[in-house]
C-alpha cells in the first residue's frame, strides 16, 4: 500500500515536472536574433554567462559584451578578443582571450574595470601561447585553459598545469573538471593532478566539444564529427540515436543540458537540435527556421530556462520556456484565419489557401502541404456532422481524404457555416450576399437556396432555430420562414436596456445567444421583445478589459478579444466555474488577425491560434512557466558629467549632488528577454512627481533643474504577461546652491544680525550726529538769525543813520536853500539899499533944505553903514563851503586844475540852483553863468549829451 502511494506521488510529481518544464514538439519557440550592428561587437560569440542580476555576458571577438535586456555595452581587454568566461559568486567575470586572461569587476561607479592576471605569471615560466579557450571556476580555483597549459588562479597567485601532450578542451560536470588530451583521451583533475579516464583513448583522433551529465552519474561525450558517446564508470559506448546521426552529419560544437532532461546540441552546418534522453530530436532550429546563422559556437541556458546561442555571426535568443510555439513562414504558412483537425490531419486556412500537415508526424522538419484547388482566401474551417467544410472567397467546399472536394456553391464567397437548431439535415451559411441554406441528401451536402429578404451577412452570426442574429452597427433579428427560403421579418435593436446604449457583439455560449455591451451579457426575451441580463455571466467579465467579441470552444472555455488585437480566455474548471487567463496571451498582442481571430481548441494540451504570420500552438498546461515576478533595475544614474552603472552594483549608497549639477538622467533595464518589445516601465521621482508615470517602453528618463532636497527614484517594470515587479529605488540629495545652503542661511542670519546691529549703531550714531548737527544747525541758525538781526539792526541803524543823514542833508539843503534865499534876499536888500542910496543922492542934490539934506545925509550914512557892516554874504559862502566840504574835496582831488570860482559854480549847481539865482549870487549876468558852465564842462571833460548837474551829484 505504501509503495502504491509512493508510486502515485511520483507520477504526480513527474506530471507536474513535465507540465512546467518541457520542450514542445509542435512548432518552434520564438527566436530573437541580435546582429553585430545591434550589440556593437564582432561577429563571433564563443561563450555566454549570466550574473546574479540577470545580466548576460558574451565572449565576443572584439571584447566582453554585456546585455541587460534593454541595452548593450562592450568592455575590452588587451588583444581585444575574448574566447571564454565564467562569473564567480562574488560577481567577478573571469575571462580569457588571446595570450591574455584576467577578470572584470565593478568599481565604485559600477563600471566594469579589467584586472590582468596574466601579468602574475612568473618571468621564468613559459610564454603564454595562443588562445585561452576555456575558463572554469571549481572549488574556489579559477582555471584558464590553453592548448599547452592551464593557468590556475587562487589566493592572488598563479600556478601552471602542464598538458601531458596537448590539451584540446576542458569541461566541468557536477563540479568536476575534465580535460581532453590529444594522446591520453579524457583526464579528470583530482587534487592538482590529472587522472586518465580508462577507455577514452578513442577520442585521440577527434575533438571532444562537449561533456554533459547524463542520467545516473553518466557522461555524454559530444565529439565534433564522430557522434555521441556515453561514458559510464570506465565503459564507453556510442549512443546510436537520431541525435547521433545529426552530429555525424553536421559536426557538433558541444551542447548544453536544458530543463535537466533535454539536450541541446550545437552544430557547425545546421544550427542546433534539442533532443530528449532517448536521443529523439524534438526541435531543430536552423537558418531555414529563422536562425540567422547555421554555426552555433556555444549555447547557454539562462535562469528562466530559456536558451541563448552564440553564433559564428550574431547572437540568438530561443524562448523555450513559453507555452507558445510558432508555425510560421518556415513551415510555408501565411496569415491564418482558421484551423481544424480532421481525419488525422491538421488543416489550416490562410490568405493563400488551405494547407495540411499529418497530425501524428513530427513538426520539426516537414512543412505543410498545399491542397490543390484551394488557392485564395480561406475564411473559415469547421467540422459539422462529421464533415470538414471550408468557407472560401470562391465558395463553400468540403475536404475529404486530404483533398478539396467540389464547391457546393461557387457563385458566392462564404464566411462561415452553422447547423440550424431544430432542423437536422440543414445548414445555414453566411456569404457575401446574405445567407444560404444547405441540405444533406443521400449523395451528400447540397446547396438548396439563397434566403431572400436580407442581403447583409457576418461571419459571427448566431441562430436559435427560428431567428438569425447578427450585428452590423445595430443588432438584427431575422425570422426565417417555415420553408427556409426567406426572412419574413427583420427587426433592429440599438440598445440592451434604457441605460446601456449600443450593442458590441452577438455570440452563442452553451447553446444560448448572448448580446454584450460594456462586458454585460443579455439574453433575448421573445415574450416582451426585450433583453434580460445574465448577471452570473456578466460577473465573470467584471474587471476585465472591455471586450469586442467572445466565443465558446469545444471544451467549454470562453475566449475573448479586446483592443485591436489582444485576447484572453476564461478556462472552464471542474466545478463549472471559470478561471481567467489573460497575461499568458500577452505575447500574442498585436499579432492576431483582426476581426477574423481564429482559436481552435483540440484538447487540454493543444490549442491553435491564428496570427498574421502563421499559426501558434498554445499549451495551457505550461501557462505558469514564466517567472512569477520580474525585476526592475535602474541601469544607470548620470549626474555631474559622471555615470553610475547602478545595474552592476549590489547596493548604491545615498548620493549627494551639487546644485550646479541638478540635471540627472536615469536609464532602466530588466532581464526580461522573451518579449522585450512588450515590456513597459513606470517610474516616479519622490520629491518631484506626485504619481507614477504612464507605462512606456522608453527606458530613459531625465530631470532638469531640480531644486535642492532629498529625492528617491522608483522604477517598476511590467513584463509581456502583465506582471508588475516590485519597485527598485535609488536615493539622492541635491545640495542647495551656496546662497541657499544652511551655512549660507546662518551667514545670512549673522549678516542680518550684524546688519541690524550695524544699522542700529549707525542710526544711533546718525541720530547723535543728527542731534549734534541739529544743535549746530540750530546754533548756526540762531547765530544766523542773531547775525541777521544784528545785520538788520546794523542795516536799520545805517538806514536810520542814512535817513538821519538824508534828513540832515535835506535839512542842510533846506538850510542851504533858505540860506541861499536869505542870501538872495540880502543881495536884493543890498541892491535895494544901494538903489535907495542912489536915489537919496539924487534927492540930496535936488533938495535945498539943509535940514532935509542933513536928514537925508544921516539916512544915507546909516544905509551905507548897514551895507558896510553886513557880513551875511561872507558867512553864506563860508557856510556853503562847510556843508559841501566833502564834495569840494572829491572834486578838487579828481580835477586838481579846477578854480575856486568853478568850485563855487559846481556847488551852486549841486544845490540845484537856477541860472538866475547863480547869476545873482555870483553877481554876474545870466550869460556869464552859461559861459562859466561851458568852461566847467570842458574842465570836467564832459560830453555834450551828459548832464552836468547829474555828473556832479555822482562825484
Amino acid at each position: 500500500m505504501l509503495s502504491f502511494k509512493k508510486t502515485i506521488i511520483f507520477i504526480i510529481y513527474l506530471y507536474i515536472g513535465v507540465a512546467v518544464a518541457q520542450v514542445k514538439n509542435i512548432g518552434l519557440p520564438k527566436l530573437i536574433n541580435y546582429k553585430k550592428t545591434e550589440y556593437g561587437g564582432g561577429s563571433q560569440n564563443w561563450d555566454i554567462g549570466q550574473d546574479k542580476n540577470g545580466n548576460l555576458y558574451f565572449a565576443n571577438t572584439s571584447g566582453l559584451l554585456q546585455f541587460n535586456g534593454t541595452s548593450w555595452s562592450k568592455s575590452t581587454i588587451p588583444n581585444a578578443t575574448v574566447r571564454s568566461l565564467k562569473i564567480s559568486e562574488d560577481g567577478k567575470i573571469y575571462l580569457g582571450g588571446y595570450s591574455e586572461f584576467g577578470y572584470f569587476e565593478t568599481n565604485k561607479n559600477g563600471k566594469l574595470v579589467y584586472t590582468s592576471l596574466s601579468k602574475l605569471v612568473g618571468p621564468n615560466s613559459k610564454k603564454i601561447i595562443d588562445f585561452v579557450w576555456k575558463t572554469h571556476i571549481v572549488n574556489g580555483e579559477v582555471f584558464f585553459q590553453t592548448f599547452y597549459r592551464t593557468y590556475i588562479y587562487k589566493d592572488g597567485k598563479i600556478s601552471v598545469l602542464e598538458a601531458p601532450n596537448r590539451f584540446q578542451f576542458s569541461f566541468v560536470v557536477n563540479n568536476t573538471l575534465y580535460f581532453q588530451d590529444i594522446e591520453d583521451g579524457l583526464l579528470e583533475y583530482r587534487n592538482g593532478k590529472l587522472v586518465k579516464l580508462p577507455g577514452t583513448e578513442i577520442f585521440n583522433n577527434t575533438e571532444v566539444w562537449g561533456l554533459l551529465p547524463f542520467q545516473k552519474n553518466k557522461l555524454l561525450v559530444v565529439t565534433q564529427d564522430k557522434g555521441l558517446y556515453i561514458y559510464d564508470n570506465g565503459t564507453l559506448k556510442p549512443w546510436l540515436c537520431e541525435a547521433d546521426a545529426f552530429v555525424k552529419k553536421n559536426n557538433s560544437l558541444g551542447g548544453r543540458i536544458l530543463m535537466d532532461k533535454f539536450i541541446v546540441l550545437n552544430s557547425v552546418l545546421n544550427g542546433i537540435i534539442i533532443c530528449d534522453e532517448e536521443g529523439k530530436i524534438i526541435q531543430h532550429i536552423n537558418n531555414q527556421k529563422g536562425l540567422q546563422n547555421n554555426t552555433a559556437l556555444n549555447s547557454f541556458v539562462d535562469k528562466t530556462n530559456n536558451l541563448w546561442l552564440g553564433l559564428d555571426n550574431g547572437i540568438c535568443f530561443v524562448n523555450e520556456n513559453s507555452p507558445f510555439t510558432y508555425l510560421e513562414s518556415s513551415y510555408g504558412l501565411g496569415a491564418v484565419y482558421a484551423s481544424a483537425i480532421y481525419d488525422g490531419n491538421l488543416y489550416v486556412g490562410t490568405n493563400q489557401g488551405v494547407f495540411s500537415h499529418d497530425w501524428k508526424k513530427s513538426f520539426k522538419e516537414e512543412s505543410f502541404t498545399f491542397l490543390e484547388g484551394t488557392a485564395g482566401q480561406a475564411w473559415n474551417m469547421q467540422v459539422i456532422d462529421g464533415q470538414l467544410f471550408c468557407s472560401h472567397n470562391r465558395g463553400l467546399f468540403t475536404i475529404n481524404s486530404g483533398k478539396a472536394g467540389k464547391f457546393l456553391d461557387d457563385k458566392r464567397g462564404y464566411l462561415s457555416l452553422k447547423p440550424l437548431p431544430g432542423k437536422p439535415g440543414f445548414l445555414i451559411g453566411s456569404n457575401y450576399h446574405g445567407f444560404a441554406i444547405f441540405e444533406k441528401t443521400p449523395s451528400g451536402w447540397q446547396f438548396r437556396n439563397q434566403i431572400e429578404g436580407f442581403n447583409i451577412s457576418d461571419s459571427k452570426f448566431c441562430t436559435d432555430g427560428t431567428n438569425v442574429w447578427l450585428r452590423k452597427d445595430v443588432a438584427y433579428r431575422l425570422k426565417l420562414s417555415a420553408d427556409l427560403r426567406r426572412f419574413n421579418t427583420v427587426n433592429t435593436y440599438d440598445s440592451l436596456d434604457g441605460k446601456l446604449k449600443g450593442i458590441t457583439s452577438v455570440q452563442q455560449i452553451n447553446g444560448v445567444v448572448y448580446f454584450q455591451s460594456n462586458n454585460r451579457f443579455f439574453t433575448y426575451n421573445a415574450l416582451n421583445d426585450n433583453f434580460i441580463e445574465d448577471k452570473k455571466l456578466s460577473a465573470y467579465f467584471k474587471g476585465l478589459p472591455m471586450i469586442r467579441y467572445c466565443f465558446e470552444d469545444n471544451k467549454g472555455n470562453i475566449g475573448y478579444f479586446y483592443n485591436e488585437s489582444s485576447m484572453g480566455m476564461l478556462m472552464r474548471n471542474a466545478n463549472g466555474g471559470y478561471k481567467n487567463v489573460l497575461s499568458s496571451f500577452a505575447p500574442l498582442s498585436g499579432n492576431l488577425v483582426y476581426f477574423f481571430e481564429s482559436v481552435n481548441t483540440i484538447d487540454t494540451d493543444d490549442i491553435f491560434i491564428g496570427i498574421t504570420e502563421g499559426l501558434v500552438h498554445y499549451n495551457p498546461q505550461l501557462q505558469n512557466t514564466h517567472p512569477p515576478k520580474p525585476k526592475a533595475f535602474i541601469r544607470s544614474f548620470t549626474y555631474a558629467n559622471d555615470t553610475l552603472v547602478t545595474g552592476n552594483m549590489a547596493r548604491v549608497k545615498d548620493i549627494d549632488i551639487l546644485y550646479k549639477f541638478n540635471n540627472v538622467k536615469f536609464t532602466f533595464s530588466s532581464p526580461i528577454y522573451d518579449n522585450p518589445e512588450n515590456i513597459r516601465f513606470t517610474y516616479k521621482l519622490e520629491g518631484f512627481d506626485e504619481d507614477w508615470s504612464t507605462r512606456t517602453n522608453v527606458p530613459v528618463k531625465e530631470y532638469t533643474n531640480l531644486r535642492e532636497g532629498s529625492y528617491r527614484m522608483l522604477v517598476k517594470v511590467v513584463d509581456s504577461y502583465g506582471v508588475m515587479s516590485d519597485p527598485t529605488a535609488i536615493s539622492f540629495d541635491v545640495s542647495p546652491p551656496y546662497y541657499r545652503h544652511p551655512v549660507a542661511y546662518l551667514l545670512y542670519v549673522g549678516v542680518i544680525a550684524f546688519g541690524v546691529y550695524f544699522v542700529r549703531r549707525r542710526l544711533q550714531a546718525k541720530i547723535r550726529k543728527s542731534k549734534y548737527y541739529e544743535t549746530l544747525e540750530q546754533r548756526r541758525l540762531y547765530l544766523e538769525r542773531e547775525t541777521k538781526i544784528k545785520q538788520e539792526q546794523y542795516e536799520l541803524e545805517k538806514e536810520i543813520e542814512r535817513l538821519k543823514n538824508e534828513q540832515l542833508r535835506v535839512k542842510i539843503l533846506t538850510k542851504d536853500k533858505e540860506l541861499v534865499n536869505n542870501s538872495l534876499q540880502v543881495v536884493k536888500k543890498n541892491k535895494l539899499l544901494n538903489g535907495i542910496i542912489h536915489k537919496l543922492k539924487d534927492i540930496d542934490a535936488e533938495v535945498t533944505d539943509e535940514a532935509a539934506k542933513l536928514r537925508f545925509g544921516k539916512l544915507q550914512k546909516t544905509i551905507v553903514k548897514e551895507l558896510t557892516t553886513d557880513k551875511s554874504w561872507n558867512n553864506l559862502e563860508k557856510h556853503i563851503r562847510n556843508v559841501h566840504f566833502d564834495f569840494l574835496k572829491r572834486l578838487k582831488d579828481k580835477y586838481p586844475t579846477i578854480t575856486p570860482r568853478e568850485m563855487d559854480l559846481s556847488t551852486y549847481l549841486l544845490m540845484n540852483m537856477s541860472t538866475k539865482e547863480i547869476a545873482e549870487i555870483m553877481n554876474i549876468s545870466d550869460g556869464g553863468v552859461e559861459l562859466a558852465r561851458y568852461r566847467l564842462r570842458k574842465k570836467l571833460d564832459l560830453p555834450r549829451k551828459e548832464n552836468l548837474t547829474g555828473f556832479l551829484m555822482n562825484i
